[in-house]
């Protein structure tokens, strides 16, 4: 299965946003985007000037990245959302937020859905008590999440929920620190959806 192997640190940079790629890296002085706000490579400091085209392309680039996702994975996504009935672009937006690696992320059980995504690989989670090892399997309304026993001494797990409070937990998910557990309350609204992405563009892109 293809891998992006790449810097993270490059990506921010070329969308020029923080999409905490890189976990608590991200939070300080470290973080490239703070360091070096500007485009990577020999011409990232030119003033460039993007097309209709080029607008929608940064858009669906910075959103496929978010998600750590690649063209192929991402456009079966858009495929999907397409076929579904109401508005395209939530659709697309309700389908990856459902992403076992990114409720992972969004309840606390990591620092960054890529490592969610190799925590769920190694098989350290539990879907309504069963082991999925699949980071694409998509959480339904009601499901649980939760960390097995044998794993809750992880460090990196350990350490990501003592920070989450600084990410913020979503008002749709509803979270048990204690018992290690996270249950998907409901779908999230577009106004609930709070990051920086006009979706609308993708669909545009895609449309052609």
């Amino acid at each position: 299965m293809a891998k992006y192997r790449d810097s993270l640190c490059r990506l921010c940079r070329r969308e020029n946003l923080k999409m905490f790629l890189k976990g608590d890296r991200c939070y300080t002085e470290k973080c490239a985007l703070d360091r070096r706000g500007y485009a990577p490579g020999e011409h990232g400091q030119l003033r460039r000037k993007f097309s209709d085209y080029g607008v929608q392309l940064r858009e669906k680039q910075k959103l496929k990245r978010m998600y750590g996702l690649l063209e192929r994975q991402f456009r079966g996504y858009f495929e999907k959302a397409d076929q579904r009935k109401g508005i395209t672009g939530l659709n697309l937006l309700l389908l990856l937020e459902r992403r076992l690696d990114n409720m992972a992320y969004r309840i606390g059980f990591s620092c960054s859905r890529s490592e969610a995504r190799q925590m769920i690989l190694h098989g350290h989670f539990l879907v309504n008590g069963k082991a999925v090892n699949i980071p694409s399997y998509l959480l339904k309304v009601g499901d649980e999440l939760s960390v097995k026993e044998k794993s809750r001494e992880i460090i990196c797990i350990k350490s990501a929920l003592e920070t989450v409070e600084r990410r913020g937990i979503p008002s749709w998910l509803e979270v048990d620190i204690t018992n290690y557990k996270g249950v998907l309350k409901g779908l999230p609204t577009r106004e609930e959806i709070t990051m920086p992405i006009q979706e609308q563009l993708v669909v545009e892109l895609y449309s052609k």
